[in-house]
């Protein structure tokens, strides 16, 4: 069995109560262990004060952004960083979520392809200038977003969303964390003609 990450990986039965409970939620839920919570157990304590941030950041139904904006923006910023688990465990999550199961693709190997709104196109514009060359940022890059409508408190939320998969693509690739298989197979049959760009 090919090795989820270059550190060692704990065993299940070794974990804290609360963390193998959260395992065993993610299974029931996703029918799969994502790998990113194993090997992130490595350090019990450090992976529940980031999943809360995690599932806080990307799931908060009061968001003004949405959750296929978020989604997006995970997976071009991944794409800027060749992050090998994020991008196969957010493409899964983004067909999940939109139905389309092209748009995934066209993200990873090109947003700027990619038939977007306005609005979308500047969120994945600003996420991708905040991970090449976030020292290079003046207020000028804000102004496509407050253009658009966007609060300053969702341009934060934003720029926190970028941050995390800035994060998180750095641990994986320099740890060597693999995505599940079945993140690649999952959605594939979904429709690409029932998810439009929204600027809502």
């Amino acid at each position: 069995m090919e090795s989820i990450s270059w550190l060692n990986v704990p065993d299940a039965a070794d974990l804290p109560e609360d963390v193998q409970t959260l395992l065993s939620k993610a299974e029931e839920k996703l029918d799969v262990v994502p790998n990113v919570f194993p090997v992130f157990s490595l350090t019990p304590k450090h992976f529940m004060k980031w999943f809360k941030y995690y599932d806080f950041l990307m799931r908060n139904e009061e968001s003004e952004l949405t959750r296929r904006e978020r989604e997006m923006i995970a997976l071009v910023v991944s794409s800027e960083n060749r992050c090998e688990y994020c991008l196969g465990s957010h493409s899964a999550y983004l067909r999940e979520i939109t139905g389309d199961a092209v748009l995934p693709d066209l993200l990873v190997h090109n947003y700027r392809r990619a038939e977007l709104s306005e609005r979308e196109r500047a969120l994945l514009d600003f996420a991708v200038k905040l991970s090449r060359a976030s020292a290079e940022m003046s207020p000028d890059d804000l102004e496509p977003l407050r253009d658009l409508g966007l609060s300053d408190e969702t341009i934060f939320e934003a720029a926190q969303v970028a941050a995390m998969f800035n994060f998180t693509d750095r641990l994986a690739n320099a740890l060597g964390w693999k995505p599940n298989e079945a993140y690649y197979h999952m959605h594939r049959d979904a429709n690409p003609e029932v998810a439009q760009p929204t600027d809502g």
